[in-house]
């Protein structure tokens, strides 16, 4: 009975460990203390922004974001936002009157300048906003803009500097993890594909052949990560303290994505010598045992990767087996036909790409770079 009690108890506890350290709980009761202290400042503010303290706690919700730079961003486009529709309304009731026609004007216009994209995520501020000043402030649009304007300003100051002092969030832990899970995953893929060229044939296994598009997402994913890394310790105190080599991230997701694009046409050409899609090719059985034993040297170089290690011998032995299916290939290609060595040839000019493209980040750049730098361009991962 007490170790059926223990156990739940002990799986409770860990959850709330995990949660309470999770940056979208910390986000969220950032926002909610933000919320709270908007709303209590809100009725301080003098003059006709008093009447409107509802507005204060909105700006402060506007203002949560998981970055310090895309929570400036989205506050000062909203207030930019709120300007746009409070001119919008401003210009109907000088030379006009809100009605049906003059309203939806205003906010037709207001949608058309929301649509271009310049304010952002609260972009639809831009018409609501003119609709509301024009049907809840109406003879009272001055004052209801103005009220409106504070409050919101006061919210969104007070949710940046609850964003700033508590916990700015940081993103470099997931950076790591996320660029481990692509190359580990690219290796997971290269040694299924060894071990199906040693089945009988055509091979069971089967579910590498359908990965490809897994694997352009799992590149986009990473991507991802390491952009809202950089974004987050843009202007965070934090990151004085937990410093990170963003630039070295950038270099091997750009090699690992380089990786990508090879694998992906290797399976492919395997595919084809396999089942005939997307284009019939062959493998011949002889070369089968030489090409797994290529494509597993490489997972394993892939898997053992360590950048940071002066030697590796992974990929001397990667360099090993890849040159002895070139010199196979050397050999029977007086007495074979071309069309059988493709397959073979093709995969043997995969794996040399893709070693070419982990050897430059195990060398290291030439000339230390800033840990700020932008990110390189190279060819996407969905090329």
């Amino acid at each position: 009975m007490t170790r059926s009690v223990a156990r739940p108890a002990r799986t409770a506890i860990s959850w709330l460990g995990t949660s309470a350290t999770s940056p979208k709980l910390i986000q969220a009761l950032k926002a909610a203390v933000a919320v709270a202290i908007a709303w209590s400042v809100a009725p301080l503010l003098p003059g006709v922004a008093d009447d409107y303290p509802y507005y204060a706690p909105l700006g402060a919700l506007v203002s949560m974001y998981p970055t310090l730079m895309s929570s400036v961003k989205n506050a000062l486009q909203t207030l930019g936002g709120l300007a746009v529709g409070i001119l919008l309304a401003a210009a109907v009731l000088i030379f006009s009157e809100p009605n049906v026609f003059t309203i939806s004007l205003a906010v037709g216009v207001g949608a058309v300048i929301a649509a271009t994209g310049w304010f952002g995520a609260n972009r639809e501020y831009i018409p609501v906003t003119a609709l509301f000043v024009l049907i809840i402030g109406g003879p009272n649009a001055d004052g209801y803009s103005i009220g409106y304007l504070e409050q919101m300003s006061l919210g969104i100051v007070i949710g940046l500097a609850v964003n700033l002092l508590v916990l700015p969030p940081l993103a470099f832990d997931a950076v790591g993890l996320q660029l481990t899970r692509f190359r580990t995953t690219l290796a997971d893929h290269l040694t299924e594909i060894s071990q199906a060229l040693t089945e009988d044939w055509p091979p069971e296994r089967d579910g590498w052949a359908t990965r490809n598009l897994a694997l352009v997402e799992l590149g986009r994913e990473v991507r991802v990560a390491v952009l809202h890394a950089d974004d987050s310790r843009k202007g965070n105190p934090r990151a004085r303290f937990h410093r990170r080599d963003l630039s070295a991230d950038y270099d091997d997701l750009s090699a690992f994505e380089t990786v990508t694009f090879h694998v992906r046409d290797l399976t492919d050409v395997l595919a084809g010598a396999v089942w005939g899609t997307p284009v019939p090719l062959e493998l011949r059985p002889e070369l089968r045992p030489a090409v797994s034993a290529t494509l597993a040297s490489v997972a394993a170089a892939l898997m053992n990767w360590a950048p940071d290690a002066p030697e590796q011998a992974a990929i001397t032995e990667a360099d090993a087996a890849l040159q002895t299916l070139m010199t196979e290939l050397d050999e029977r290609r007086g007495t074979a036909p071309i069309t059988s060595m493709a397959v073979a040839s093709s995969v043997a000019m995969d794996v040399k790409r893709i070693l070419a493209a982990l050897r430059p980040r195990l060398e290291g750049p030439e000339e230390p770079t800033d840990a700020a730098s932008e990110p390189p361009t190279g060819r996407p991962s969905s090329s």
